[in-house]
């Protein structure tokens, strides 16, 4: 096989065995689904959330059916305090604990500055920044109380590093969640927490297709190294490192999934 060519998922190995994962912005077909399902491969429990509940509980029924861990689901706005706190309280209730957080809700767009509005700038940082300090302070409130630990995973992107017009609110967004990771994980290591980053280039889903033009997406793959753009599922397998105890020593990390050339 040809490094350009789309592998095979490969199959679990118990990373995750008596965990109880969180992931946010997981329904649908995007990375945050792909995660829970990963979670779910590597022996976890899991508890999925979204701000559309159909396309939730679809999400919910579709991970149940692979017949392995426990999944729960929970509605929640990531640009809500309130929300956020209620999710981390249900996880906590469904599931008896929580071991790790996957902070995945993010939202682009494709707008110049020059044309850029002030509505549009608040609302890619609400969703893709704040709403992780809101989820990582407190999933740390709670670890703070418990003597089990965790780990928090933060999904950035390549363009928190990276120049691409249009971009500029979703870029300094990612850049954010990346300093976050960093500050954030000096702090946490005294409740026995870690916290790391993915920074995925470019991996291609329904939803992508929806919100970026195909020959944009289909410029952006060639452009990678492979010759093609990842798939969901490996990135979620590096969550899944980070999230396991393989990584016990990695710390206020970003690990990029990226072929691009240099």
């Amino acid at each position: 096989m040809t490094l350009s060519a789309t592998p095979t998922e490969i199959g679990g190995h118990g990373l995750l065995d008596g965990k109880v994962v969180l992931v946010t912005a997981a329904a649908g077909t995007g990375i945050g689904s792909t995660t829970a399902r990963r979670a779910l491969l590597e022996g976890a429990d899991v508890v999925v959330s979204d701000y559309h509940e159909r396309r939730l509980n679809e999400t919910r029924d579709e991970l149940a059916a692979l017949g392995l861990g426990r999944v729960e689901a929970v509605v929640c706005d990531v640009t809500s305090t309130e929300a956020v706190d209620a999710l981390l309280e249900a996880t906590v209730e469904k599931a008896g604990r929580l071991d790790v957080l996957v902070n995945n809700a993010g939202l682009g767009g494709q707008t110049p500055v020059v044309d850029m509005t002030d509505d549009e700038w608040d609302r890619v940082l609400n969703v893709t920044l704040t709403s992780v300090m809101r989820a990582t302070r407190a999933a740390l409130r709670y670890f703070r109380g418990v003597e089990h630990g965790g780990v928090i995973v933060n999904n950035a992107s390549v363009l928190g590093w990276r120049a691409q017009h249009s971009q500029s609110h979703y870029a300094a967004a990612k850049a954010g969640v990346m300093a976050l990771t960093r500050c954030s994980a000096i702090e946490a290591v005294e409740f026995g927490v870690r916290i790391n980053a993915v920074s995925p280039s470019i991996a291609r889903h329904k939803f992508l297709e929806k919100t970026s033009s195909s020959e944009l997406l289909d410029q952006l793959s060639s452009d990678e190294a492979f010759g093609r753009a990842a798939e969901p599922w490996e990135i979620a397998t590096t969550i899944a490192f980070l999230a396991s105890d393989y990584s016990s020593y990695l710390t206020g990390e970003v690990i990029s999934v990226s072929s691009q050339r240099a």
